[in-house]
């Protein structure tokens, strides 16, 4: 008779793979928040190395930087007779699905009471989640492997039946088009009070248009920044994307996303905003209309109108306030009466959490 010996596992002596890995998420995460500057990312990492020690005398930081060029990571162009080390556009995609696996494997972990729930229903596509069966369900959603399963489980083998308690069905999702626009402010105070929110904010564009390319992908999506302005930025941009010395002008980013949203063929259309602050600027012909000081009604008033106009377009607005002030939630609250929308006053944390969930639950919206 033929068996099979067990050993001790003993690890391989060459473990640079393994560190390669783990020192490149480091990376992604460090030169996210640097907006795309290698050189500082690398100083940084350098100094967590010596702080930390993240290498050993067998791989060290110099290995790690000549494995990202080799493997494509980063490649140098020359500038004024100078190297300059950039990331590629590998680069660049691994930024995102870590991104993606960083928020949305969280999520999948999670339980949340904050918000409403996400109902499946009887839709076209199969969902990864099951639960179990309910009066109405129909036949073609029972998963036979897992009620199998079940019933083995809670009745035995030898006496061996099935009953409704050990039915488990199959979630479906609708085949719903859904055209997003994500609206990112990059106003100053994103960094203001020692807090740096705009990196969070990176991270769930990035995740978001990652899920999208990969699960939704007759979905579109189409971000956006506003500061003084708003301009619509590229998937590709995201990473270098910084604060400047602007104010928040909600009305130029309002007006844009729904400029984007007019072109898209889609039923369902929704735009994401992400803020830390009231808005503080409107653009008056070539002029700008600044008060940073409370809320004035000449501003307040033409974004309130803009909230209002989405409403009868059928355009659902989910504002993510990543803020406490009360009079900042008074403001939200009014804007989001008029919109009909939604409203989250987030922490820079659970941002992603709260994104996905209301992005689920939307695109199954029908109107």
């Amino acid at each position: 008779m033929k068996g099979t010996r067990f050993t001790k596992y003993e690890p391989p002596l060459d473990l640079s793979g393994q560190t390669f890995e783990n020192l490149l998420k480091l990376f992604l995460q460090l030169v996210t928040i640097t907006s795309g500057n290698v050189s500082q990312a690398l100083e940084w990492l350098t100094s967590l190395d010596r702080q930390y020690g993240l290498t050993n005398d067998q791989y060290g930081i110099g290995d790690f930087i000549e494995d990202l060029k080799s493997k494509g990571y980063l490649e140098e162009k020359s500038e004024s007779l100078k190297l300059k080390i950039e990331l590629t556009a590998k680069s660049e995609i691994a930024i995102r699905r870590n991104a993606l696996e960083e928020i949305f494997g969280n999520l999948k972990k999670s339980k949340f009471g904050e918000h409403e729930t996400t109902f499946g229903g009887i839709g076209d596509e199969i969902a990864a989640d099951k639960r179990p069966y309910q009066f109405g369900d129909k036949l073609e959603q029972i998963d036979m492997t897992e009620t199998l399963r079940n019933a083995q489980i809670n009745h035995g083998v030898e006496e061996f039946c099935l009953t409704e308690e050990d039915l488990e069905v199959n979630q479906r999702e609708h085949k719903t088009q859904t055209s997003t626009v994500l609206m990112i402010d990059i106003s100053h105070s994103m960094i203001l009070y020692g807090e740096d929110r705009i990196t969070p904010a990176k991270k769930v564009a990035m995740a978001l248009a990652e899920l999208i390319q990969q699960r939704y992908k007759h979905d579109t999506l189409d971000i956006i920044v506003f500061g003084n302005d708003a301009w619509q930025i590229q998937l590709k941009d995201l990473p270098y994307l910084e604060v400047g010395p602007y104010h928040t002008n909600t009305v130029a980013g309002l007006e844009l996303a729904m400029d984007l949203l007019r072109r898209r063929k889609n039923t369902n259309k929704q735009i994401f905003m992400i803020t830390d602050g009231k808005p503080t600027c409107i653009r008056e012909g070539l002029l700008y209309y600044k008060n940073s000081f409370g809320l004035d009604r000449k501003i307040i008033n033409k974004t309130l109108t803009l909230a209002a106009q989405c409403r009868k377009l059928n355009i659902h607005i989910t504002t993510f306030m990543i803020a406490s002030d009360p009079m900042l939630k008074q403001f939200v609250k009014e804007f989001t009466r008029i919109n009909n929308g939604s409203a989250y006053y987030s922490s820079v944390k659970n941002l992603g959490n709260l994104l996905f969930e209301d992005f689920k639950r939307n695109r199954r919206r029908l109107y």
